[in-house]
């Protein structure tokens, strides 16, 4: 049957990967069943033949099966490829689906079994810890200032309807559930079943978005990773943390550790680019956030009240707790003996209150009592802690230890706003508003003339000025009323829901002393900076370009000597945050330049911030691609420079990376104890040098330069280029899909320069070439090796055995280039009716790749791509049958839909196909 014969998964495979293979199988299985029986025997019949003549080609690399692939791909009808298209695609997602399950089943047994604790684990790192040496004292007191935070972007990258990822979900569960079920043939029928019913929903379910998605939609979707996730495992994790470090004596006193691990978000609140992120919206993003906190509250209060029915009648209860019941109002004559019900009773219907007063929501289960509001998130935890209290002195600490010890934490952690919403401008908006705020208080003044020592000049006298710029009287710009509503916003849901709602104002483009002033001035004009000094937002500065990184540590030099900034910075705990940006670093300068420029300017910033005794947090802003920065979390963590962690990082989280992460609870939890644990081992058990040997950095230097120029001389300097790229790409269809809220382009125009770094590598991903995850390498490792002759590879060598940073750099590369093909990449580069142009420029590129994995293999001490990690090597190589005919399929449409012949159809099978190869790839924006 199709997809469930014949599966390219190599014959010498482990036999740990049984179950993987029959996984596969069966869900194959029920695909094709699915496809004959809801499009008929002749496209079942379409869809064999097309998925045995690429696995004959890709297994057996026989010529003859490409023609045949080709000539078959190549008469599809219309309805035909929407039918081939679909089921290739959720061919992919099924086997996404059983990888991932996979992986959980695999760590399963390693648990099982005792086996030593894996790299990334918390068991990993406090063994680390122990084995190195390190005091427990100096671990707790590691937690005691930690702060580890992955924050959520609504970066458009992930394909997925929430209803398709819906359905995914619960084949994951049904697959899990015939772990359980082995050899109960009923329990397993009855599941397949199961399974067979959700691929038919999923068959008859629109792979596509039909309307392009709003900020709320971003807001919704987001907030569903805290049912899946975060809302069970932030909480367990904070207990294992603290039961790890009792057992090592860590723990002064059983206090509760400080809620170290915070999820971030932008949804809401970053409107760099975003026209319709306003104050309307980042209000009812904060409202549905807390709203989702308190509901979650209530239903764990309800449960806790179903468990606590213990009776005075056979246990004491503490005064204070004995109180709490009292002013509860619970006159139920069935709970007067369970002082423990009545108070939770109390404490539901003051909560009920606080969610119907603070979010306009209606509690589902309807409170006994009307009793007022909390005042704050600390009367509830004030509460909370009563019960705990009363149980542990009453004999019943396991007790406490259950469900109250989750919700405790859970409201320590998530408080009444859920998460810190971000908010984040791009500066040119700054300065464009503080212009027109001082013009209109001083007319004649025009800002934007004046020099950079004019400007900082001006806006430190403003600064400590008690005077109002802003009056409401004058009438402002659209743009300059929206940007102080917005702030104004943030200001008002600070007082209503706490604090933690908002925390930090980061500026894009940040590449100038006067444009973290201008944010100073603003956040003063709505009251969140005094004229005394004290700031209530962290402003943070965001340096993304090639020459932002160079200069970086210049800005934040002078910036950290300007008095009315450091006072700012001091009244915040001598803390500043510096963000530094992975994607449009890497479209500026390339890959090798981008990791290097980044890794120093963090060496820089670290030996600037420690002159001005300021402490330095940084936060990363990564995507889910190498070409945007993605690649292993835990290996990037241990290879920032040393100094660049300090127990604080920060971390984005992107797009189809989210779901990837954080939509199954057991992986969820993982890859939160990944993050956790490589802080923890990056910064207790790590040297405080830039790199094992200072020769390293000298080499890096050079592989970086030549690098740089090979990548611009391409992407910018030849002539076409751009021409080339929008013609041999989907470039212009990506912008159709329905897959977020922000524009593809910054301005109006097709220049390269003013392209978003997503739709530039996913562009890239989809024709196979995944060129700025790799290009310039090549040259730059030829260029060295004809400069150092005799020791040029060896020195490559040893830096990739003992340097992380260049070890990770390489380890991404090789990913990266397994997954492209210059064969399917050569009919995109077919696209470009310019024939002279096209040659010229493909050449280039598939010179420049095959130099890079030659380089790379050289260097590796590896035969081929990925020789050195055959199960990622072995799960790539068996996508490529099931990516193929849909490439071939993208090319052909859009050859159609570039034509006159184009369609509503054709628009909508160009659309699917890339839905499917960003499944097949799955990092691949």
């Amino acid at each position: 049957m199709a997809f469930a014969q014949q599966l390219p998964i190599d014959d010498d495979s482990a036999d740990k990967d049984r179950a993987l293979r029959e996984d596969i199988r069966l869900l194959g299985r029920i695909l094709g069943d699915t496809v004959r029986e809801q499009e008929g025997e002749e496209t079942y019949a379409l869809v064999e033949q097309i998925r045995q003549a690429s696995i004959r080609f890709h297994r057996h690399n026989v010529a003859g099966a490409r023609r045949e692939l080709e000539a078959i791909l190549d008469s599809l009808s219309a309805d035909q490829t929407l039918a081939i298209v679909r089921a290739f695609s959720y061919f992919s997602h099924l086997a996404n689906i059983a990888e991932d399950q996979h992986h959980i089943r695999r760590n399963r047994a390693h648990a099982v079994l005792r086996s030593a604790p894996r790299p990334g684990s918390l068991a990993f790192a406090f063994q680390r810890t122990r084995e190195m040496g390190v005091e427990p004292e100096r671990l707790g007191a590691f937690f005691d200032s930690a702060l580890v935070s992955p924050v959520l972007t609504a970066h458009p990258t992930e394909v997925r309807r929430k209803s398709t990822l819906t359905r995914e979900l619960e084949i994951a569960e049904l697959l899990d559930a015939r772990d359980g079920a082995e050899g109960d043939a009923e329990e397993l029928a009855a599941n397949e079943e199961q399974l067979r019913r959700c691929v038919l929903i999923l068959w008859r379910t629109n792979m596509l978005r039909q309307t392009r998605l709003r900020v709320i939609d971003e807001v919704a979707n987001g907030l569903s990773y805290y049912d899946y996730t975060f809302f069970r495992e932030r909480p367990r994790l904070y207990g294992a943390v603290e039961d790890a470090l009792d057992a090592l004596g860590g723990r002064r006193g059983a206090k509760p550790i400080p809620p170290f691990l915070q999820i971030g978000s932008w949804i809401g609140g970053d409107r760099d680019g975003n026209p319709y992120v306003t104050a309307e919206v980042l209000n009812e993003a904060v409202r549905q956030q807390s709203a989702r906190a308190l509901a979650y509250y209530l239903d764990q209060l309800h449960e806790l009240g179903g468990v606590l029915s213990l009776a005075t009648s056979l246990v004491p209860v503490s005064a204070e707790l004995a109180a709490l019941a009292e002013r509860a109002g619970d006159d139920s004559a069935t709970r007067q003996d369970e002082p423990y019900r009545r108070a939770i009773a109390g404490m539901y219907s003051r909560l009920a209150r606080t969610a119907r007063e603070l979010d306009h929501v209606v509690a589902l289960r309807r409170p006994i009592v009307d009793a007022p509001a909390y005042g704050g998130v600390g009367e509830l935890v004030a509460d909370l802690d009563v019960i705990d209290a009363s149980l542990k002195a009453n004999g019943g600490a396991i007790i406490a230890r259950g469900r109250l010890r989750g919700l405790r934490r859970a409201v320590d952690v998530f408080g009444f706003h859920l998460a810190p919403i971000d908010l984040r401008q791009n500066s040119d908006v700054h300065e464009r508003t503080v212009a027109e705020i001082l013009a209109a208080a001083e007319p004649g003044l025009d800002y934007r003339s004046l020099s950079e020592t004019e400007r900082v000049a001006l806006l430190r006298r403003e600064l400590v000025s008690p005077r109002p710029l802003v009056s409401p009287f004058i009438a402002y710009s659209d743009e300059t009323a929206g940007e102080l509503g917005v702030f104004r916003a943030a200001a008002a849901i600070r007082k209503t829901y706490g604090p933690g709602a908002i925390r930090t104002s980061i500026i894009s483009k940040t590449d100038s002393v006067s444009d973290m002033l201008e944010l100073a001035l603003i956040l003063k004009e709505v009251g969140l900076v005094s004229a005394e000094g004290t700031a209530a937002l962290s402003l943070v500065p965001l340096f993304e370009t090639i020459g932002d990184l160079r200069a970086c540590v210049g800005v934040m030099d002078a910036l950290l000597a300007v008095p009315e900034y450091r006072r700012l910075v001091d009244s915040l705990g001598g803390e500043q945050e510096v963000m530094l940006g992975y994607s449009d670093s890497n479209k500026d300068g390339g890959f090798v330049t981008s990791g290097w420029e980044l890794y120093k300017a963090e060496i820089g910033l670290v030996a600037v911030f420690r002159r001005h005794g300021v402490r330095i947090r940084l936060f990363h802003g990564r995507g889910g691609s190498v070409g945007r920065g993605g690649g292993p979390s835990y290996d990037a963590i241990l290879a920032q420079p040393g100094g660049a962690v300090q127990g604080q990082i920060r971390i984005t989280e992107q797009g189809e990376i989210i779901s990837s992460k954080y939509s199954n609870p057991e992986v969820g939890r993982r890859n939160l104890e990944t993050l956790v644990s490589a802080t923890l081992e990056a910064t207790l058990l790590q040297d405080e040098s830039p790199a094992p040997d200072p020769a390293f950095l000298e080499t890096m230097e050079e592989l970086s330069k030549s690098a740089y120029a090979a990548y611009r001389g391409l992407v910018y300097e030849t002539e076409g280029f751009e021409r080339y790229f929008w013609a041999s790409t989907v470039i212009t269809e990506i912008a159709s899909l329905n897959i977020g809220s922000r524009p593809a382009s910054r301005k109006k125009t097709t220049a390269i320069a003013d392209l978003r770094a997503i739709p530039w590598v996913f562009s890239w991903a989809q024709c196979r070439l995944m060129l700025p995850g790799w290009f310039g390498f090549g040259s730059a490792v030829k260029a060295y090796k004809e400069a150092h002759p005799e020791h040029g590879l060896d020195a490559l060598r040893q830096m990739h055995k003992r340097w992380p940073f260049f070890r990770t750099l390489l380890s991404n590369m090789d990913m990266v280039l397994s997954k492209s093909s210059l064969a399917i990449a050569s009919r995109y580069a077919r696209l470009c009716d310019d024939v002279g142009l096209r040659e010229k420029i493909f050449a280039r590129i598939s010179l420049e790749q095959r130099d890079s994995v030659e380089a790379l293999n050289a260097i590796m001490e590896q035969a081929r791509l990925l020789e050195s990690n055959p199960l990622l090597d072995r799960s790539i190589r068996n996508r490529f049958p099931y990516l193929d005919p849909l490439n071939h399929v993208q090319v052909e449409l859009l050859k159609l839909h570039r034509s006159r012949a184009t369609s509503d159809k054709v628009l909508q099978a160009i659309q699917l196909t890339i839905n499917g190869v960003s499944a097949g790839l799955r990092n691949s924006g």
